[in-house]
């Protein structure tokens, strides 16, 4: 009986210690929009721990420094949009695209002072939106642009960030703006500007995805698995639970508790994010429909001349997709 009670604490160390050993260490970057909820939320609901993995959420300013990451090794995985690891695959690094994140919901505002009603009065006005070569960037000049019959030099398009447009709209530095969520809502709520389009409901698209190293994916395929895991799960929280998700990522987006607005007094920023979760698409799962707008955007980035090919034909999207996880999973 004495040698039972000796065993039983001795036992229990040994379970904590190899609980212990079984956390892994991961790093997944990020952008802070609300195309990449899900990476902020696993971390924030530690859905990370909850499948063996001690998450270094690490944030970039630009997809561009987070590709370089990943390719570099500096990252495990990221959230990011896909049209710089295409630009950076056809010219030979080994980049996988591993998973879904969200459909591409971008809305144009435009300031009530100007008078932009549609798309096309955007000619000759000063337009804020993401970098040249995001795929925002992509997107914008080569669908949106096209569909209204402008050309890419008819509009003064500034690249800065969506904190930035935003800035600049409520300080009339320009006209609009093509953000993402929650900035579109903020914007909306702080500065005296209308929504004129939203490219979700006219042209969706899979806007952010996961993407890994092909040496990362070989060599740790199971820690790359249980991330996804724990991104889905995220997007469970985001989808069933909108408000419970908006309390844990508010704070990445606004910094104080409550946002002072111009029509409906102060509110709580837990509402505003709720609200921005909720008119979002968020997947997992990376469909067939998806894989072909992906490669629709590849070949608008050929048609731009951002990316070439050396025998000249379509870089083919799906020769850096492994859905091996969601099928896997049986998404």
């Amino acid at each position: 009986m004495k040698i039972k009670r000796l065993l039983v604490p001795v036992l229990a160390a040994l379970a904590l210690s190899g609980n212990a050993m079984a956390i892994e260490k991961f790093k997944v970057g990020y952008l802070r929009v609300m195309d990449d909820a899900q990476a902020m939320a696993a971390y924030e609901a530690g859905l990370y721990k909850k499948h063996g993995l001690d998450v270094e959420l690490i944030e970039f300013k630009s997809g561009t420094d987070l590709i370089k990451a990943i390719v570099g090794g500096q990252l495990d995985t990221g959230v990011f949009g896909f049209t710089n690891a295409v630009a950076w695959a056809s010219k030979g690094a080994d980049l996988k695209v591993v998973g879904g994140a969200q459909l591409g919901y971008h809305a144009i505002v435009a300031r009530d002072d100007s008078g932009i009603r549609k798309v096309s009065d955007l000619k000759g006005k000063t337009l804020a939106s993401q970098a040249e070569g995001s795929t925002a960037d992509v997107v914008l000049k080569g669908v949106v642009f096209k569909d209204a019959g402008l050309k890419a030099d008819d509009v003064n398009v500034l690249g800065v960030s969506p904190q930035v447009a935003v800035q600049s709209l409520v300080g009339k530095r320009v006209d609009a703006a093509f953000l993402f969520e929650p900035q579109a809502r903020i914007a909306q709520l702080i500065a005296p500007v209308k929504q004129i389009y939203e490219i979700g409901e006219v042209w969706p698209f899979p806007c952010m995805v996961v993407i890994t190293s092909g040496e990362t994916l070989k060599n740790r395929r199971a820690a790359v698995w249980k991330s996804l895991d724990a991104q889905r799960d995220a997007i469970e929280l985001l989808k069933k639970k909108p408000y419970d998700a908006a309390k844990l990522i508010a704070g990445y987006f606004i910094a104080e508790p409550v946002l002072k607005t111009l029509k409906h007094g102060e509110l709580l920023r837990e509402d505003v994010i709720r609200d921005a979760i909720k008119s979002q698409t968020f997947n997992a799962k990376l469909t067939e429909k998806e894989q072909d707008r992906m490669q629709d955007i590849a070949n608008i980035l050929q048609e731009q001349g951002s990316l070439k090919t050396k025998d000249g034909k379509p870089f083919e999207v799906r020769s850096i997709v492994d859905l091996s996880w969601q099928k896997d999973r049986k998404l």
